[in-house]
Order: structure tokens, then sequence, then C-alpha cells
């Protein structure tokens, strides 16, 4: 189980510099986090890490690999739950996501239904929430397997941090070899699950993880807020038992994953908390 890093170590700056950070942090690895569809201004003057989608595969990888970082995924966190707009990131963008992981030669396309953001989508009922999301990431799923890539769910929102509603969605559209799970141990406890028993019940499909640890003082808004960028502590100093997490899951299928970690101290300690539990280690079969 190898061990990297997300690619927002600095919020408001450029990718290129985002990659240089998490090199010179000594990690190997890292995603394709922040993104977005065509242009964006912000980039053009610099105060953003975001990446264009719709950039050229080749010039994506060589940035990459001129620091030496291996891409684990590409992040394509959506929000699946309101209405379809142009102006939401949703099924187009997920498409384009799979179509540059496949190009890169990356496994791996992170995605969720996200958290609405209008009355429209907060309204819906289960049932509704499953069926809107399985219809928008239907043909992203399909293309992902004419490509060779797996669309990972993360738990991320009100259907995909718990068990059941990860699995509903999985059911809706047909349990296909390339649809997985990329655990996530704080948003899903943030979300108000167990993340051990989430290892547990998806230990087979779980093909990616992203760790974070999170503070006790967040345990009042547990179950009603889906999701995180990144955890304010070090694994291992806060509330989640990621120790459990990783023994569920350290003889699985995840070759790569994810700190997401805030802070140059936090995230090195949390490395060496992953290392001390046996990741990096060469596995002896």
């Amino acid at each position: 189980m190898k061990v990297g890093c997300f690619a927002l170590v600095d919020p408001f700056s450029l990718v290129e510099h985002q990659l240089e950070r998490i090199a010179g942090l000594g990690f190997k690895y890292a995603d394709v986090t922040d993104n977005h569809p065509g242009g964006l201004l912000g980039r053009e003057f610099g105060f953003t890490g975001a990446l264009s989608l719709d950039s050229n595969p080749a010039d994506v990888k060589a940035m990459f690999d001129a620091h030496g970082l291996t891409i684990t995924s590409v992040c394509a966190h959506a929000n699946l739950l309101d209405a379809s707009s142009p102006a939401v990131y949703s099924t187009v963008e997920i498409l384009k996501a799979v179509r540059l992981a496949a190009a890169m030669g990356v496994s791996d396309v992170i995605t969720t239904e996200g958290d609405p953001k209008t009355d429209w989508g907060h309204n819906l009922t289960d049932a509704e929430r499953v069926f809107i999301t399985a219809e928008k990431l239907y043909e992203p799923v399909r293309l992902a397997q004419t490509l060779g890539v797996r669309i990972l769910l993360e738990p991320h929102g009100i259907l995909t941090d718990s068990i059941d509603g990860m699995q509903a969605i999985l059911d809706k559209l047909g349990n296909p070899d390339n649809l997985g799970v990329n655990m996530d141990t704080g948003n899903s406890w943030l979300g108000g699950a167990d993340p051990v028993e989430m290892a547990k019940a998806f230990k087979d499909l779980i093909w990616h993880i992203h760790w974070k640890d999170l503070p006790a003082e967040w345990e009042a808004q547990r179950g009603t807020v889906y999701g995180c960028g990144f955890g304010p502590v070090a694994l291992g100093e806060g509330v989640i038992d990621i120790a459990g997490v990783y023994e569920v899951l350290k003889d699985g299928n995840a070759e790569y994953t994810t700190l997401e970690v805030g802070g140059d101290d936090n995230m090195l300690k949390s490395y060496d908390y992953l290392k001390a539990l046996g990741a990096e280690l060469k596995r002896i079969n």
C-alpha cells in the first residue's frame, strides 16, 4: 500500500507549485485533485491550483513526471443531486475526467454525488437520490469500462456516507466490474458511518483510500456535514480509528492511497503513522 499526497497542499497556487511542494516533502505519488472543464481565468493569473480537464494529457503527465510523481487517480467530485446545468460539475466533467485518466494510463477516477446546494436537491427522497445519481453516472461508467478505467465512488454525500446508500447506487448501476469505492476515513465518519465497518462492507471494491483524521470537536457535526477537503490533525491524533481501517484494508486491492491532511508537519506525521502500521512496505506473499 503506497502513500501519496493530495495536490492542494498550498491553496491558491498553481498546480506546478503544488507538485513541487509535494515532491519536496518526499512523496512519490499524487492525484489530480482540483480541476475544471475548459479554461479558467484564475489559472491564467496564477492563483488557483485547478487543472483543466481539457488539457493535453501528455502535458499533464509530463508535469507530474518532471517532479518524479506518479499520478494515482483523477478526482471528479461532482454535484449530482442538483438539477443539471452547464454551471454544475456533473456528468460532462466526469466523462472528461475518464478520458483524461485513460489517456494518461491512470486507472481510477474518483467521484461522488456530493451535497446539493439548492432546495430542490435537498428535498429529494432517498429513492430519487439513488436514481438521479445512477442516471448521471451511467454513461461515465460505461465509457470508463470501454477505456479500461475504474469509477470509484467516495463517501462524500448523504447517500455515499452510509453503507446502505453506497450499496444502493452500486446496485442501481448493476455492479459492473469497473465500479468500485474510494474509501475516505474522514468523510465516512463525518457523515455518520463507522469507517471500520464501511471498510469491511466494501473491502473487495475499495481500490483507493483517502486518509484523514478529525478532531473530537467535530463530533457535533456528524450526520449533518457530508465530507471535508482535508483533516486538520495528523492521523492518529483525532477520533477516527485509522489503525482499524488499515487493518481491514492492508491486504485488500488498494495499491495507492492519498493523505488529505492539512499542514506539512501533520502530513509528515501522518505518513510516519501509516508507515508504522505497515504501509509502504513490500508485501511478502
